[in-house]
C-alpha cells in the first residue's frame, strides 16, 4: 500500500512532452514541393509548425501556438489549456491565437500569454482587434504577461526563459525542470549555455544539414548537445531537406529526430 502511493506521487509530477508540430516555417509538406520528404509516405515526415503541449503538476500548457494550432488540439484531442509561453512573435509562432478563443468559451476566463516584450508588442499588432478598446463580440480574451530574463512562476510551475538569437532577433527558449525546449536558434551565449547543464531533455532546432543564417542546422545543434550533455536530445524545426529514416541512422547516441505526436515523459 505504501509502495504504491509512492508510485502514484511519482507519477502525479512526471513531467510529460507531446510534440503537436515539428516543421519549420513552411511546414511539411511544402506546398507545391516534389521533393522526396514532401512525397512520402513516412508520417515522420509529415510536420506541422513547431509546438509543444507539456503537461506537468496538473497543468497543461503549449509552447507557441502556429498556423497549425487548431489542427494540433484537434488532433491531440486537448479539451483544456492553462495557459501559453510563445517563444517569439514571428507567424509560424503566434498565427493560431485566434483560436484560443475556443478554450475562452470553453473555460469561461481569458488566456494566460507569456512572452518577451517583443512578442508582446507582436501580438498586440497582429491580434489588434484583441485588444481594441470597442471589441467585436466573440474574439479571443488574451491576458498578456510580458517576461524578462528571471525565472518565473505560473500555477506552481518554475519556468526559466534562455535568452537566444534567432539571427538578429532575440527570442526565448524556456526551461521547466530538467526539460529546455528551445527553437529558431541560431546563436546562443555562453552564459545562457550554462542554464542548459543537468537536463534530462533538450529540445533544440535542427533545421537542415546545410548552413543556414538564422537557424542551427544539423551539425550545429549536435556541436550544442554534445556541450550541454543532457541525458536525451531530440531535434526539431526540421524543413523538407531531412529524411527522417536517413538521417536518424546517422546521430550520435542519444540524439534523435522528433516527430509529430512522439510523446515523452520525464
Amino acid at each position: 500500500m505504501y509502495l504504491c502511493k509512492i508510485f502514484q506521487i511519482h507519477k502525479s509530477i512526471a513531467l510529460k512532452i507531446t510534440f503537436l508540430g515539428t516543421g519549420t516555417s513552411q511546414g511539411v509538406p511544402v506546398i507545391a514541393c516534389q521533393c522526396a520528404v514532401c512525397r512520402s509516405n513516412d508520417l515522420r515526415n509529415k510536420r506541422l509548425r513547431s509546438s509543444v503541449l507539456i503537461s506537468h503538476k496538473g497543468q497543461q500548457f503549449v509552447i507557441d501556438t502556429g498556423p497549425d494550432f487548431r489542427q494540433q488540439m484537434l488532433r491531440t484531442k486537448i479539451n483544456h489549456l492553462d495557459f501559453v509561453l510563445l517563444t517569439h512573435g514571428h507567424k509560424d509562432h503566434v498565427a493560431g491565437l485566434d483560436d484560443i478563443r475556443a478554450f475562452n468559451h470553453i473555460q469561461y476566463q481569458p488566456m494566460d500569454i507569456y512572452a518577451d516584450d517583443l512578442a508582446c508588442e507582436s501580438v498586440t499588432r497582429e491580434f489588434y482587434y484583441v485588444f481594441s478598446q470597442n471589441k467585436y463580440p466573440g474574439v479571443p480574451e488574451l491576458t498578456l504577461h510580458s517576461v524578462g530574463e528571471q525565472p518565473f512562476t505560473v500555477n506552481n510551475i518554475t519556468i526559466e526563459p534562455i535568452k537566444i538569437l534567432h539571427y538578429r532577433l532575440p527570442i526565448l527558449g524556456f526551461r521547466i525542470d530538467n526539460f529546455a525546449y528551445i527553437t529558431d536558434a541560431s546563436q546562443i551565449e555562453e552564459n545562457e549555455l550554462i542554464k542548459l547543464k543537468n537536463l534530462d531533455v533538450l529540445v533544440l532546432n535542427a533545421l537542415r544539414k546545410e548552413k543556414h543564417y538564422s537557424h542551427f542546422n544539423l551539425e550545429e545543434a549536435i556541436a550544442i548537445a554534445e556541450y550541454v550533455r543532457p541525458q536525451r536530445t531530440y531535434f526539431t524545426h526540421i524543413s523538407h531537406s531531412i529524411f527522417h529514416e536517413e538521417c536518424s541512422k546517422n546521430l550520435p547516441p542519444n540524439m534523435e529526430l522528433a516527430y509529430d505526436e512522439l510523446t515523452i515523459e520525464i
